[in-house]
């Protein structure tokens, strides 16, 4: 099997901070570093690197070229990878001394993506395979629609969160995951809480306490392990891919989440973004 990644790429410009940001405050930076970003990639990553067969479908301008290349790099099946007269995206992220952050993103090419390498990639696709989508791109609804008609396993991550794009996708899902914050935001909009979507299954991360399961046999909690973090940037995305990797390659949800528990908890004892995502062999000898 496979996964379809309709996803974002971004070009992160990290600075080490000694605190987030005030209004009106200016701060000098500590330290300096440019990853391969954005939650696309870093679940297209995610997910190769735990073992699935990954393919990236998305946009870069000319002068991100280097981050498709390193998305190969990786592991990653980059054929559907446009090219295109724009900026690539950018992310400037704000890492504190506890490993909290801030994000601004410039969405560039990322929102530009042709329809046409859409339906180029998806002639690819086979029943039975995933399909994951997030809020950083656009085709999102017409991904889904297709992936849902073609009999794919439609995915979703609805970060960062949007309720009418949220809403627009909810009919095709068989899998969404979101943070408790956006479970919130969703149920003010909506005025369903988790349990209640009509969705196969549903997981809501909670950070530091864990992972709730919401699944045909109701709600199922996954406690996190306890690290020391240094920077939480990508820890969500690389759970989001662990599990669809664990999905696709057979795995029940239970043990989908608790490889993607671990893989994240190493993730943020890490600095940087899709660079620095562990691998399953690292994982796998993780004792946590």
């Amino acid at each position: 099997m496979a996964i379809w990644n309709l996803g974002s790429i971004n070009v992160d410009i990290v600075f080490s901070v000694p605190h987030i940001l005030e209004p009106g405050e200016t701060l000098s930076s500590t330290g300096r570093e440019i990853f391969l970003g954005g939650k696309g990639a870093n679940m297209s990553v995610a997910a190769a690197r735990a073992a699935a067969r990954v393919n990236h479908i998305g946009a870069v301008g000319k002068d991100g070229e280097w981050a498709a290349d390193r998305l190969l790099e990786y592991g990653v099946d980059t054929r559907n990878i446009a090219v295109l007269d724009t900026d690539t995206a950018q992310a400037i992220i704000m890492v504190d001394p506890h490993g909290e952050n801030a994000i601004v993103l410039h969405p560039g090419a990322n929102v530009e993506i042709p329809q046409t390498v859409l339906q180029t990639a998806m002639a690819e696709a086979q029943t039975g395979d995933w399909l994951v989508l997030q809020n950083e791109t656009n085709l999102q609804r017409t991904a889904a629609s297709m992936g849902k008609q073609m009999g794919l396993n439609v995915a979703y991550a609805a970060a960062p969160f949007d309720p009418d794009r949220v809403m627009a996708v909810l009919p095709y899902l068989d899998f969404l995951i979101l943070n408790a914050v956006e479970a919130e935001q969703l149920r003010e909009a909506t005025g369903q809480s988790p349990d209640d979507l009509p969705v196969r299954d549903v997981i809501v991360t909670l950070g530091a306490d864990g992972a709730d399961w919401y699944g045909t046999s109701g709600k199922q909690h996954f406690d996190a392990i306890k690290v020391e973090p240094v920077d939480t940037t990508g820890a969500g995305d690389t759970f989001t891919g662990y599990v669809l990797a664990g999905l696709d390659r057979g795995m029940t949800m239970e043990q989908s989440i608790e490889q993607a528990t671990k893989a994240s908890a190493l993730m943020v004892t890490r600095h940087g973004t899709a660079d620095v995502i562990p691998d399953l062999s690292e994982v796998l000898a993780f004792q946590s």
